[in-house]
């Protein structure tokens, strides 16, 4: 266990913090209370990533166990996000500058200029993050949402996350990768299934999808090979601005 870290990483799910998991070396896991912790070396800085488990609540428990915990220099707030515009497509990547919910509060980033610049891993956007304690799967729901909002992109645990960092005088940034396009719509299987925080309730809601609709099993392979491109997309970025860290 690290007695203090470079840069804490805050995902919500291992599908989501699998491929920056990859890319550590000398890792050491151990469970929280309703979350799990993961730390390691990544180009000679020691991180630790938390995976919180869904929504704005755990992501805010987590967060403050983390700096509570290892005490990092940074925060990033990582994880997949969706399309509330349509010039976003799936894998681009999104620096929010304003973090907002559905109350009308507001918080304010500044995501170094350089890592607008770092094209090499898709496009980059920056602009607004509209931060929401539920899955926003329809594209009627992320077009108004995007309509009225003027965000970019949603998600379901940043703004928790910034909160958090931003109260107790932590450095944070966030980074997101889109999942799903704005037109696009999660089936109700995959909605169920992103909402399982452990490996065995995510099997079990796999079957259950399996069981009542059979031809589930496209859909479920599609978004298990979307991810793995997410995440993998989203690692090397993050691998990267981790090392620009100062």
């Amino acid at each position: 266990m690290f007695p203090g870290c470079d840069v804490g990483v805050v995902f919500a799910l291992e599908n989501e913090s699998g491929g920056l998991e990859d890319l550590l070396q000398e890792t050491t896991r151990w469970q929280g209370d309703g979350f799990l912790a993961i730390a390691g070396r990544l180009q000679e800085r020691r991180v630790v990533i938390v995976r919180s488990g869904a929504g704005q609540a755990a992501a805010a428990h987590a967060t403050e166990a983390l700096l509570d915990g290892h005490r990092p220099r940074w925060v990033i707030s990582a994880g997949f996000a969706g399309a509330l515009q349509p010039e976003l497509q799936r894998y681009d990547l999104v620096l929010p500058e304003t973090v907002i919910r559905p109350d009308g509060q507001r918080l304010e980033l500044s995501p170094p200029p350089e890592w607008s610049a770092q094209t090499t891993f898709g496009p980059v956007h920056r602009g607004v993050l509209f931060s929401v304690d539920h899955l926003v799967a329809a594209p009627k729901e992320k077009r108004t949402l995007g309509e009225k909002s003027g965000a970019l992109a949603v998600d379901m645990e940043s703004f928790a996350v910034v909160e958090v960092c931003q109260r107790r005088g932590t450095p944070v940034l966030a980074v997101r990768i889109i999942i799903d396009r704005l037109e696009e719509e999660l089936p109700p299987e995959v909605r169920g299934l992103l909402k399982q925080k452990t490996t065995a309730a995510r099997l079990g809601a796999a079957l259950g999808a399996l069981w009542n609709r059979p031809s589930s099993w496209k859909d479920l392979y599609r978004l298990k090979e979307q991810a793995l491109l997410a995440s993998d997309r989203l690692a090397r970025f993050l691998a990267w601005a981790i090392g620009e860290v100062r």
